[in-house]
């Protein structure tokens, strides 16, 4: 048995879910969710969210934990939401927004000019003495993920000198240079 996929999701208050024909929807106080569903059920019980299969095939097993994760994450975003921080280190890194359009400067001979989807919420910040730093905030943990991710790939953090896009409080494995022959 999946140990995650059989750990019931408590319901919180204001949380609304609905299954119906494989699509599983939750509203909260931030929004509506909804997410396709196979190969297993999921039921209201107690003010528990209880996911089982129907099954015991290899693709049930490992859709068990997958989708009782999904279901957690609906939850979790409709009630609080998710917010990931990257810094841009480096000399004259910067970040622009204006409405969903990040303008950024990463030392390339170009402005890059990343849209940003409607659902996410993005803001730049720059103080003084302290790398920018840019946020998205939104109730889908996935595509707050994957917005970041993309963030991340124009400029990856490089392990000499630590310049780059990384998460606030990233720890970089960095390595020692050449040193000089005598």
């Amino acid at each position: 048995m999946s140990r995650i996929g059989k750990n019931p999701i408590a319901l919180p208050a204001g949380v609304e879910i609905t299954v119906d024909n494989g699509v599983v929807t939750a509203k909260g106080p931030k929004g509506e969710l909804t997410q396709n569903i196979d190969l297993v059920d999921v039921k209201i019980e107690d003010g528990n969210v209880v996911v089982s299969r129907n099954g015991e095939s290899k693709e049930e097993k490992s859709k068990h934990g997958l989708y009782r994760s999904l279901i957690g994450n609906m939850i979790e975003g409709v009630t609080n939401g998710f917010k990931t921080e990257q810094e841009l280190v480096g000399v004259g890194y910067r970040a622009t927004v204006t409405g969903q359009l990040l303008e950024l400067n990463l030392g390339y001979s170009h402005t890059i000019f990343m849209q940003i989807p409607d659902e996410v919420k993005v803001t730049a910040e720059a103080v003084k003495g302290k790398p920018p730093l840019v946020t998205f905030e939104s109730i889908d943990k996935q595509l707050v993920g994957q917005v970041a991710a993309k963030l991340r790939s124009l400029r990856p953090p490089e392990p000499y000198k630590g310049k780059g896009i990384k998460f606030k409080g990233e720890q970089l494995r960095r390595k020692a240079g050449k040193t000089a022959a005598k």
